[in-house]
């Protein structure tokens, strides 16, 4: 048999761990059955709107469930959104999205489809472009595309009930988004469609849109957004606050070590496999202070780095960061450098100011130049050019490898 003889019972638990929402329980647990005595694989959808180049941890959740469903021996299409890349998707804007422009867009797509497979397995896989079919789509096929939907289902998406409420605009492009996904699924015929919660209006609106075309309505289960290392927006590469996962390893390390503590469970759970009575130790000991969370999160550090590069690299990422920055195993002329408080804005400062006021670079140029190089790092985090930081006592700020200032707030 190709779909797994697990008892169904069994895979609703596996997949419906760490799930937000499924919409509906029930259909998940009628495909999964119809699919086990026909032996023939569940489809499963994610689509990628390749907004950005590389895939980090946030991505990685909903693969991590993707590859659930292929272990059961199910067949997972990931959608790279060539064509939806180029309008936008609003959701979570309280602004329009700019759009991509084709070159931008595949180029993305191309870094996508090599990083997926450190998650999800080849074999299962089929790496899909949407513009193979929306691209072909007529006038007339927009028309009867956009009859499936009621202007007024469109403005109970909060974003756009909240911008249609204070009088900013709303275009036209931007309701056809959850419409060109939901045509994704319709081309597809999809069983099952994953997505952040951010994403819960689309697949929702997908299920109408499949029964207006004649088909079975998907399953639309939603996962948590992995929340980036500042603890407070959820982890995006424009934001600085993202753990990538083709990242060297002792970045991957580093970025680790500097997520807020009370991520730590969080991250265990949706990031690695870590078993769930290991999870729940960890947050008895954090909520009972009996445990240095510098210890867990080097513990999630090494996991992580394990996974995405190996145990080799792991160990060697842990052993840098401990000489460094537990053992403090840096040169003996290391200067030390008092941050004047003029020159931080609510303890953040612009990663380039932090390099010229330290006199690590001698000018706002060289201090690009350098973070565009990626030899600058704090606490043993790469920096990058438009990054606002923030400094902590002892905190050491480096510059390559012989370069290093220990800075003072």
């Amino acid at each position: 048999m190709r779909v797994s003889a697990a008892p169904v019972s069994e895979q609703m638990r596996t997949l419906l761990s760490g799930a937000v929402d499924v919409v509906t329980e029930d259909d998940l647990r009628a495909k999964l059955e119809r699919a086990q005595e026909s032996d023939t694989p569940l489809r499963v959808k994610l689509g990628l709107d390749p907004s950005a180049a590389d895939i980090h941890l946030g991505h990685t959740v909903p693969l991590r469930k993707l590859r659930q469903f292929q272990d059961y021996g199910h067949e997972v299409y990931a959608v790279i959104g060539d064509f939806t890349g180029r309008i936008g998707d609003p959701s979570g804007r309280s602004i329009t999205r700019p759009q991509l422009s084709e070159q931008e867009v595949r180029a993305n797509a191309r870094t996508y489809e090599e990083q997926i497979f450190k998650v999800l397995l080849r074999e299962r896989t089929h790496v899909v472009f949407n513009n193979d079919w929306l691209g072909k789509l007529s006038f007339a096929d927009v028309i009867r595309l956009g009859s499936t939907y009621t202007v007024a289902r469109m403005l109970e998406r909060d974003e756009f009930a909240a911008r249609y409420a204070e009088g900013r605009p709303i275009y036209v492009h931007e309701f056809l988004y959850p419409l060109a996904q939901a045509y994704d699924s319709v081309a597809l015929k999809a069983d099952v469609e994953l997505g952040g919660t951010d994403q819960t209006f689309n697949l929702v609106a997908a299920r109408d849109v499949m029964r207006a075309y004649g088909l079975e309505a998907q399953v639309a289960m939603t996962l948590p957004l992995l929340v980036g290392t500042d603890g407070v927006e959820k982890m995006s590469k424009s934001l600085g606050n993202y753990v990538g996962i083709s990242d060297p390893p002792e970045e991957i390390y580093g970025r680790t070590m500097s997520i807020q503590d009370a991520l730590i469970p969080a991250y265990f759970r949706l990031c690695t496999d870590v078993a769930i009575s290991r999870i729940e130790e960890i947050e008895a000991s954090l909520a009972a202070q009996s445990v240095n969370p510098r210890d867990l999160k080097m513990e999630l550090a090494f996991r992580l780095v394990e996974m995405y590069h190996g145990r080799d690299a792991a160990e060697a990422a842990e052993g840098g960061f401990v000489k460094v920055f537990q053992r403090h195993e840096i040169p003996e002329e290391t200067a030390d450098f008092t941050l004047p408080p003029d020159q931080l804005e609510n303890g953040h400062v612009w990663a380039v100011k932090l390099l010229t006021v330290t006199g690590l670079a001698q000018s706002a140029s060289e201090a690009r130049r350098l973070l565009r190089q990626g030899g600058v790092r704090l606490d043993g985090v790469r920096l990058s050019e438009e990054e606002d930081v923030k400094p902590e006592e002892g905190s050491v700020l480096q510059v390559g490898r012989r370069r290093f200032v220990r800075l003072h707030v």
